[in-house]
């Protein structure tokens, strides 16, 4: 059974940057498809970015397009997301998620194994 733990959240200021961790056990992630997705207070939950099995090719929820990275580190089993420029409305709980198809998208239906979550807040 495929497990993930999310790390790296805190608190940092508008304009700071943060990375975020998804570190798995229990399966190998280079087979499977991994997104990020986050929930804000009272909001439902959005995806963020994803990259797919494989070739590790992304894709990104226009919101955080060029101020966020997804990549992968095989060697540690391990995903990451490299958030920079960071906005207040980028506050929330982040879960990785994984599922085992080659080409990545932004629906949570489409994910099988999600992590407890871990909470990034912007704020001065």
């Amino acid at each position: 059974q495929l497990q993930l733990v999310e790390s790296g959240g805190g608190l940092v200021q508008p304009g700071g940057s943060l990375r975020l961790s998804c570190a798995a056990s229990g399966g190998t992630l280079d087979y499977y498809a991994i997104g990020w997705f986050r929930q804000a207070p009272g909001k439902e939950r959005k995806g963020v970015a994803c990259t797919s099995s494989g070739d590790g090719t992304t894709y990104y929820n226009n919101t955080v397009k060029g101020r966020f990275t997804i990549s992968r580190d095989n060697a540690k089993n391990t995903v990451y997301l490299q958030m920079s420029s960071l906005k207040p409305e980028d506050t929330a709980v982040y879960y990785c998620a994984a599922g085992m198809f080659r080409l990545c998208g932004l629906t949570i239906g489409e994910y099988d194994y999600w992590g407890q979550g871990t909470q990034v807040t912007v704020s001065s």
